[in-house]
């Protein structure tokens, strides 16, 4: 069970409530305008190593602080930002993290409380808190070569002597990769659980000019990543200048549930005589940043560059004086559930409805998967996955279990690894193994989807499986089943679906939002008497859960309905039945969306069998239907498309190939490439 610790020191959290808050500015450009000598570093082994200066040279950083906080800056950021232990390591002083956090925190805090004491300004200290230098979401064999629970370890240790130094406030800054700040997120929670305190925790990305993050991640993805997280602020810092952030901060104030901090650095850096000079004069530094405060933003001070006059000139923008106070500017943001990928965010409620999971990547339901896993063709499962994106998924089911293999964990982790770069939409975990869904959240860059949680064995997969959910921000399906078996009416499926709610919701502390109804489809094909109502049971259950829980999602592995018929009865009762469970407010749908046809463009005969089959509509119904489909030639329908190269020349299919990613045939095209032109022609010419 999951509780969560309250604040021990929350005056941050209460003052950005009331007021707009003012930070420092730049730490790392002001000591390099002092030209320290390599004996001010403590030797040549640690020149340039600006936190270690808190030990050597405190004298200095005392006076960075004041620099600011005597112009009027209300928040001072500890010299730290490089101080976790793999950064430090660097300088041989990987076994100083505790001594160099707790001295920084302390010095900040005393200038802090001295500033304080003689003008009646309310000061803070923010524990500063820079990328490890890691990038896990890579392929790269050396930046990925770290785990997610290492990581944590490496954040928690910082944040341990950050906050035993006085810090009011963590920083997790300048962040480039989601997969580590989600791991920092996880290791800095531990700590909080595990010393019984807690600060609030302010999230920092950092994009570049194209509002993305390094690896590509939009604002949006960023945001639906980081609001599943226990965090309390959330903003960006550094690599631009303000005059490109416009854009993503305007974002966060329209979508944001928290306070946001904005922290640019003066400018775009230019390159003179080999120093990055920052070109922002104060004046339109100041006017951009009190744009975005009188748009909601909370928080605002400088990165790179940003001198005392920029702050000076800032604090007089954005409230006239240093003893003024200007309240935030209420904000009314627009919040839809979502999942995101590593690159972009999901609504789980599409318009028009459903959102279509893609159900192929799934070693259960399909010989192709299986076959590829088997044979370990990790870029043929990656192959798949796209000609479901391409044929309309936003979301992508993932399962890998196989009775021929014992090691699901490891090649869930291939697969995922190999998705997350490979295409950009979610991921829907998919196991019945809870050590496998986590394996996978620990790999995985965005807010992932799990599938699922269940009562059939009590509480225990509930157990086993929300605490991962609750730490990794993940959505949730919860299927319909108890220790009475299978949810088969509407009444039951409304009852066992309000049981899991009180536990997952209520106890577990998830929002409504985050959990996913499967009301459980059977087939009609059985010719069961006893099944033959299950349609307008499913139809209805859908109806009544979403009445009395207000704010779940609802799903459905749709195809099940026509399990054990031919291929082009099961296209059309699919189609049908998901257009039927969407009036009654269906959310998400499991399906091949290449086997799906639009309600209106199926035929209305075979609408009506389809129909009948559906709603039990009289005792032929069934074989009504399987007799119309035996008697008439129908081609699967659906979004299957012709080959888009039938029509091309080899030089032109061989194009359109790399362009959209497609490996399988692109050998032999290019051999016919070369019956026309040699090598360099081909990659010239087209390539």
């Amino acid at each position: 069970m999951t509780s969560e610790i309250p604040f021990t020191n929350r005056r941050y959290l209460d003052a950005i409530s009331e007021r707009v808050l003012i930070y420092d500015g730049a730490m790392g450009t002001s000591i390099q305008a002092l030209h320290l000598t390599a004996e001010d570093f403590g030797g040549e082994r640690t020149e340039g190593c600006n936190d270690y200066l808190v030990l050597t040279r405190p004298d200095v950083i005392r006076a960075v602080h004041a620099s600011f906080l005597e112009v009027g800056s209300e928040v001072i950021e500890t010299d730290t930002f490089r101080s976790n232990r793999l950064t430090l390591a660097e300088y041989g002083l990987q076994d100083r993290v505790y001594e160099i956090n707790f001295a920084a925190a302390q010095l900040a805090r005393e200038v802090a409380d001295e500033y304080e004491a003689k003008t009646g300004i309310e000061r803070f200290v923010a524990g500063s808190m820079g990328p490890s230098g890691k990038l896990p979401s890579s392929d790269d064999p050396d930046l990925s070569n770290i785990t997610f629970d290492e990581l944590a370890d490496v954040f928690a240790e910082q944040a341990r002597a950050l906050v035993e130094g006085g810090v009011d406030v963590l920083l997790l800054e300048t962040s480039q990769d989601i997969l580590e700040v989600r791991a920092a997120i996880a290791g800095i929670q531990r700590y909080f659980e595990q010393a019984g305190v807690r600060v609030p925790l302010q999230v920092q990305i950092t994009l570049d000019t194209s509002g993305r993050m390094l690896f590509g991640t939009e604002i949006g993805s960023a945001l639906t990543t980081l609001e599943a997280l226990p965090i309390d602020v959330v903003g960006l810092n550094c690599s631009t200048g303000p005059e490109h952030m416009a854009g993503p901060v305007k974002y966060l104030t329209e979508h944001s549930t928290r306070p946001i901090s904005v922290l640019p650095n003066a400018g775009l850096p230019i390159n003179v005589d080999g120093d990055a000079v920052y070109p922002m004069q104060p004046e339109p530094f100041a006017e951009l940043l009190g744009e975005f405060v009188d748009w909601g933003v909370n928080v605002v001070g400088g990165c790179c560059g940003t001198t005392p006059e920029h702050l000076a000139r800032l604090i007089e923008r954005v409230k006239g004086t240093p003893e003024s106070s200007r309240a935030p500017q209420g904000r009314e943001p627009e919040v839809e559930p979502a999942a995101s990928s590593g690159m972009r965010a999901m609504a789980l409620r599409q318009s028009p409805p459903p959102t279509l999971i893609g159900e192929r990547i799934n070693s259960q339901g399909s010989r192709k998967i299986k076959r590829l896993l088997l044979e370990e063709d990790y870029d043929g499962i990656l192959q798949v996955a796209r000609q479901q994106v391409d044929a309309g998924a936003h979301i992508l089911d993932v399962c890998v279990a196989l009775t021929e293999r014992a090691d699901e964990a490891e090649q869930m982790q291939q697969v995922v690894k190999k998705l997350s770069m490979g295409v950009d939409v979610p991921l829907m975990i998919d196991s019945t193994e809870a050590q496998v869904i986590e394996a996978a959240l620990k790999l995985y860059p965005g807010r992932a989807l799990i599938n699922s949680i269940n009562l059939e064995n009590g509480r225990e997969r509930i157990d086993a499986v929300v605490p991962l959910a609750v730490e990794h921000g993940a959505a949730v399906v919860a299927l319909t089943i108890d220790q009475q078996g299978m949810a088969k009416t509407a009444q039951r499926k409304v009852e066992v679906a309000r049981a899991i709610y009180d536990i997952v919701v209520n106890e577990y502390g998830l929002a409504p939002s985050d959990l996913i109804f499967d009301a459980l489809t059977f087939t009609l094909a059985t010719g069961d008497p006893d099944m033959a109502q299950s349609g307008v049971e499913t139809l209805e259950g859908i109806r009544r859960i979403k009445e009395a829980l207000p704010g779940v999602l609802t799903s459905l592995g749709v195809s099940n309905v026509s399990f054990g018929l031919s291929p082009a009865a099961r296209a059309v009762l699919n189609s049908v039945f998901l257009f039927h469970a969407v009036e009654h407010g269906l959310d998400m749908a499991i399906v091949n969306p290449a086997h799906i046809t639009p309600y209106a463009e199926i035929p209305e005969e075979q609408r009506k069998l389809a129909d009948a089959l559906i709603f039990n509509e009289h005792p032929d119904a069934l074989a009504d239907f399987i007799a119309y489909f035996e008697a008439h030639d129908i081609a699967v329908g659906g979004r299957e498309q012709a080959d888009p190269t039938e029509d091309m020349t080899a030089e032109e299919a061989l194009h359109w190939q790399i362009v959209h990613r497609k490996k399988d045939g692109v050998e032999a095209l290019i051999d016919t490439c070369l019956t026309r032109q040699d090598a360099v022609g081909v990659l010239n010419n087209v390539l």
